[in-house]
């Protein structure tokens, strides 16, 4: 097996995966609930299993492809099935590894080093998370939007989790050592593997539209769910 780094978790999920390893889970800790389990086969789930707004945005993709974060690539895969050029990134070497194992187009990447302009930026499974903090969230979309080509797109998902804040009668409390309640405290593990802890962001809807509004963005909400889970599409 390719050498994984002793804190890239993720990358040595996946490179065990294809090495035909089920057996075992990745472990998500975060500092606003108990731990997460995400088994190994869902990270490479097929078309079949995406969620609607994984869907939905596959069927949005046009032009060059940025997929930010592409994890297994499993979005990526579609997208190269569809003819749709695709190009993969992540900082994990391990995930980057995985991905060209299955023939795709992937590099290891920090989004925020990326110059190159595409039609498309694809950021999925809360991809918006990277921003970090919401006062990362502006940089986050000014960088974006500088690497969008004329006409070009931001397709990105994320959730309102105000409502794991909710007390019986309905009223919302906050960590007064957070500024948003999105800002969330993850660290991953698989088996002995661990991340260091990192920060990354759930946005409600309104916040995201307001600070991408204010930088020139036309904002639209294109489909949510029932888990407080929605799709915007950000254009120039």
């Amino acid at each position: 097996m390719t050498a994984i780094k002793n804190t890239d978790a993720l990358g040595f999920a996946l490179l065990s995966y294809l090495k035909g390893e089920q057996n075992f889970d990745v472990i998500v800790s975060s500092d606003i609930s108990e731990d997460d389990i995400i088994p190994l086969p869902y990270l490479f789930r097929t078309y079949q299993d995406f969620p609607e707004i994984e869907k939905k945005a596959i069927a949005l993709c046009t032009g060059n492809v940025l997929d930010v974060g592409a994890g297994s690539g499993c979005h990526s895969k579609v997208l190269k099935e569809k003819n749709i050029a695709v190009k993969a990134i992540d900082i994990s070497e391990g995930a980057v590894t995985a991905m060209q194992q299955q023939n795709l187009n992937a590099e290891c990447f920090n989004f925020f080093d990326v110059k190159e302009k595409f039609d498309t930026l694809l950021f999925l499974m809360n991809g918006v998370g990277i921003a970090g903090t919401l006062a990362g969230l502006k940089p986050f979309l000014l960088h974006a939007k500088s690497l969008l080509k004329d006409g070009g797109q931001v397709l990105l998902d994320s959730s309102d989790i105000s409502y794991m804040f909710e007390d019986e009668d309905g009223a919302v409390w906050t960590d007064l050592n957070k500024t948003y309640y999105g800002e969330v405290i993850y660290q991953m593990q698989y088996k002995e593997v661990k991340t260091a802890p990192f920060n990354w962001l759930f946005v409600d809807f309104e916040t995201l539209k307001k600070q991408a509004m204010d930088i020139g963005f036309n904002v639209e909400l294109v489909l949510e769910d029932e888990n407080n889970q929605y799709l915007a599409k950000l254009s120039i």
